[in-house]
């Protein structure tokens, strides 16, 4: 194994840039995973690992012949980790080129309208992968999906769900397309209670945390529907609100 002890390594830099910056990702077609985790994850569904960095305490899985794989002293990876708490191995992974298709023929998809909290985000995608939707769409300045907070939050779940990122008539002609009812977590004269809706085949909005949906995309929406809740609580988190919504789409298929 590869070992480097200086923090001004150019893979040390690299690293570090990655972690740091959406234009360099972007640049360079590359993401950081910050956990053995991720990178059990990468492995295991098909993720593009380039390079694997660790402490020598870490516990490491069998990595495939061609990756880079590199060993660093503990303060040289409390440089390069972006967690408080580093767990000794970060690995770098290429960026999935998700196009968007001309038609989405799953079941069930959530579309995301400027939430920009990475946590949300990340653990939306999670709640997504686990309730069997077909697919996360961002739109309207949502946090970048390769940020290493939102990854993280997916708990691997990047590896697994499609994610596209497009603009607001794109969707709206996706959706057209899809022959896919849009539904928005928002109040309006036809909101109707999540539970009386028929959530089958449908894409789910849910808007930011301090704005909820968009004047664009709730126009958008061919109904509302609200989670009924005590009369005193105004709203659930972005997260909270995805995860009750997903989970009674999956009733429907019990």
């Amino acid at each position: 194994m590869e070992q480097i002890t200086s923090r001004t390594n150019a893979l040390c830099t690299h690293i570090r840039k990655l972690a740091a910056s959406a234009a360099y990702r972007r640049r360079q077609g590359e993401f950081l995973c910050d956990s053995p985790k991720l990178l059990e994850e990468a492995l295991l569904h098909g993720g593009d690992v380039r390079v694997v960095v660790c402490t020598e305490e870490a516990a490491l899985p069998p990595v495939p012949a061609g990756v880079r794989a590199v060993l660093v002293p503990k303060d040289v990876m409390k440089t390069l980790a972006p967690s408080q708490s580093p767990q000794g191995v970060l690995s770098v992974c290429g960026m999935h080129a998700a196009h968007l298709p001309e038609r989405l023929e799953g079941k069930r998809y959530v579309v995301l309208d400027g939430v920009q909290d990475p946590g949300n985000v990340g653990t939306i995608l999670r709640t997504a992968d686990a309730f069997s939707a077909d697919g996360l769409l961002l739109v309207n300045a949502c946090a970048d999906l390769y940020n290493p907070k939102t990854v993280r939050a997916t708990m691997g779940a990047v590896f697994r769900c499609p994610v596209w990122s497009c603009g607001t008539e794109e969707l709206r002609a996706l959706l057209s397309a899809s022959d896919l009812p849009l539904y928005g977590a928002a109040l309006r004269n036809d909101t109707a209670d999540i539970r009386q809706v028929d959530l089958n085949r449908c894409a789910v909005a849910i808007g930011s945390e301090g704005r909820g949906l968009s004047r664009e995309l709730l126009g958008m929406c061919d109904q509302t529907v609200l989670i009924p809740m005590q009369s005193h609580c105004e709203s659930l988190n972005a997260a909270a609100a995805a995860a009750v919504l997903l989970w009674e789409a999956a009733r429907n298929d019990a």
